[in-house]
């Protein structure tokens, strides 16, 4: 598909989110086709980007990325429909809250291992601490194919960054697509502690105060401070170095 057809702003927007399907394969954190980062397109209210279904994030490019509406109807010419299942919960997200400009939800196993824990997410590890106050919980309804959880899962969020479906995976909503992959960096990086430390004895509590200083101190989220740009320029150098094709 040519990019002319597209803004500048579109698909400079269509590059980024390229770059970070290739990162999350990069990582190990993308299921088979399944899965979803969806991004505000950002001269074009009420328009979102998502991956074509069927494609595994490898072959996720600029241009074969999906534009949709607030429903999930796509908008223009497309090669590939979208899993309805993942965008249920998506659009409800960007439609509600005027800064969800990013919504990521992955299936990795650490974060659904904690998911499936009763206590859930444990603040008792440095990357945990960080998200002290901002995470949420939505118990299981199976899985997202009915329009009207969209609307209880957002009920569920309380307008918090991170918000784990209980027997399902992490969802985590950004301001931009950095700041979301700088929260989902760090509840991984938890959840990948928990689950090695968990059982082998006792954890170890941190006193709230110390939470809530971590929580004051984490610059990786805070707009003013990049939230997040720095870490994901890094990983799209990364990935240009090791296949620019997304960039197509």
């Amino acid at each position: 598909m040519n990019h002319e057809l597209f803004s500048e702003a579109e698909w400079q927007a269509r590059i980024r989110l390229a770059a970070c399907y290739r990162i999350f394969d990069h990582l190990g954190w993308s299921e088979l086709i399944y899965n979803h980062v969806s991004l505000r397109v950002p001269d074009a209210a009420g328009h979102f980007l998502v991956n074509p279904f069927g494609l595994h994030y490898s072959e996720v490019t600029a241009s074969n990325l999906v534009k949709v509406d607030i429903d999930g109807n796509i908008v223009g010419a497309s090669d590939w429909p979208i899993n309805p299942a993942g965008f249920t919960f998506h659009g409800a997200i960007h439609a509600t809250l005027p800064d969800a400009h990013c919504v990521m939800h992955v299936h990795t196993t650490p974060t659904m291992a904690v998911c499936c824990l009763e206590e859930g997410l444990s603040f008792t590890n440095f990357y945990a601490a960080q998200l002290w106050g901002k995470v949420a919980y939505h118990d299981f309804e199976g899985i997202t194919v009915h329009a009207e959880e969209g609307a209880r899962i957002l009920k569920s969020s309380q307008g918090k960054p991170v918000l784990l479906l209980r027997n399902h995976g992490p969802v985590v909503i950004g301001q931009t697509l950095a700041q979301a992959f700088a929260y989902l960096w760090v509840v991984q990086r938890a959840c990948e502690v928990q689950m090695a430390t968990q059982g082998k004895g006792a954890l170890r509590p941190i006193p709230v105060p110390v939470l809530e200083a971590c929580v004051r101190d984490a610059l990786n989220f805070n707009p003013k401070y990049g939230a997040g740009e720095d870490g994901f320029a890094a990983m799209q150098r990364l990935i240009d170095r090791k296949d620019a094709g997304y960039r197509a």
